[in-house]
């Protein structure tokens, strides 16, 4: 079954702070489940799915519900697969819709990396993901935590490859921080709100060589709401909503050790997405991609065929990420890179500009004119090992 045209986001909000140090993780949630609500114009009262991942405190949604007092809900989903956990909720949420099972999905994201650190999870530990701590460790652990990898070291290993197949250079992909600090400068919520250079790139201190420090996404608390409605909601609501078309969602395993670093798992979740969409990439105009490092980016924008394989380096480096100069205008909010990265997880993020963009709510600076169709696109996991990739196709309303 299709979920082409059969369900639609009618809400958004992104946290405005970047540091909470005075708030509970679970307030975080509710303050902007609120948001998102309130931007719908609907309430609590009306929601009857509910969608979190490893972000939420306690039981996910079992806890999550209790405290936002949600009592007639009909469906729950808790799907974790990291910083692509909210594409994947959108489109499981327009699935339950479409199947009946829900009509009005609150999916919610919050963290305090910056402040309050993972102290203020649940009991089930939530987010160690088997990388070698805790008593919930994955199979692989056995064979992967004695080596200490660390999440700098696995994507510094896939963008050396990058460069030792395709001849990609430092500062191309300094050009993708370039990017995004132009889009940032104009978002005053933004962390880092400042345009930079590809030399300031360059001259930043190594995390992991070759990846630069500034070729490293933000550590900020915050988080972020959507609301996935049915038509007739949406109907009801007016011409602010957004159509989802299109959903794709794929794992990318080690192949025992056997692993191909210069792709990710939009090789299947994007063509899966625009398929269903009925679109090519090349009707696309405004793209969201997951950020968590320049490395990220120039990985997805290949496998969602905005270029050939091996040529990001250069289609980055040639400015075609800026509104209103390049080809594909990326992350006008500033991204993981430059604006917000709350929970260490920025899918969510990512479904909130693209809403934006398509209701022409950006800032005029970054809007892109006349959008009809914007990409959505996050991986969660690490990219040198396992991760998951979720693609979505979303329509002006």
């Amino acid at each position: 079954m299709s979920i082409r045209g059969k369900a639609h986001i009618a809400g958004v909000y992104e946290h405005p702070l970047r540091e909470i140090p005075d708030r509970a993780l679970a307030q975080v949630h509710h303050e902007v489940a609120k948001g998102a609500l309130d931007d719908a114009g609907l309430s609590f009262d009306d929601v009857d799915g509910f969608f979190c991942a490893g972000d939420s405190p306690g039981f996910g949604p079992l806890s999550m519900a209790e405290y936002f007092g949600l009592t007639d809900l009909s469906y729950v989903d808790s799907t974790e697969t990291g910083g692509s956990s909210y594409q994947l909720h959108v489109g499981h949420a327009a699935s339950a819709i479409a199947a009946g099972k829900c009509t009005v999905a609150l999916c919610t994201l919050a963290g305090l990396p910056r402040t309050g650190g993972s102290r203020q999870l649940g009991p089930r530990g939530r987010g160690g993901g088997g990388r070698g701590g805790g008593g919930n460790m994955g199979p692989e652990a056995m064979f992967e935590a004695p080596f200490g990898p660390t999440i700098l070291g696995m994507y510094s290993m896939a963008m050396r490859r990058h460069s030792y197949e395709f001849g990609t250079t430092a500062e191309q992909f300094a050009a993708v921080k370039v990017s995004a600090s132009k889009h940032a400068k104009h978002n005053p919520k933004a962390f880092l709100p400042y345009e930079v250079t590809i030399e300031d790139v360059l001259n930043s201190p190594y995390v992991a060589e070759p990846l630069h420090r500034l070729d490293s996404c933000v550590i900020t608390d915050g988080g972020g709401a959507c609301i996935v409605v049915s038509p007739e909601v949406a109907k009801a609501i007016g011409k602010r909503c957004v159509k989802v078309l299109g959903h794709g969602e794929s794992p990318k395993h080690t192949n025992n050790g056997r692993i191909d670093l210069t792709y990710t798992g939009a090789r299947w979740s994007g063509p899966r997405a625009f398929e269903e969409a009925g679109v090519t990439p090349k009707d696309i105009d405004y793209a969201s991609i997951y950020d968590s490092f320049s490395i990220t980016v120039v990985e997805t924008i290949e496998d969602l065929g905005f270029c050939e394989k091996g040529k990001g380096g250069n289609f980055v480096a040639d400015g075609n990420l800026i509104s209103g100069a390049g080809r594909l205008a990326v992350n006008t909010d500033g991204g993981g890179l430059c604006n917000n990265h709350p929970a260490n997880r920025g899918g969510m993020t990512k479904v909130i500009e693209a809403v934006r963009q398509l209701r022409g709510e950006a800032h005029p600076a970054v809007q892109v004119p006349n959008l009809d169709l914007a990409a959505v696109n996050a991986t969660g996991g690490w990219l040198g090992t396992r991760h998951a990739a979720a693609t979505l196709v979303l329509e002006r309303g």
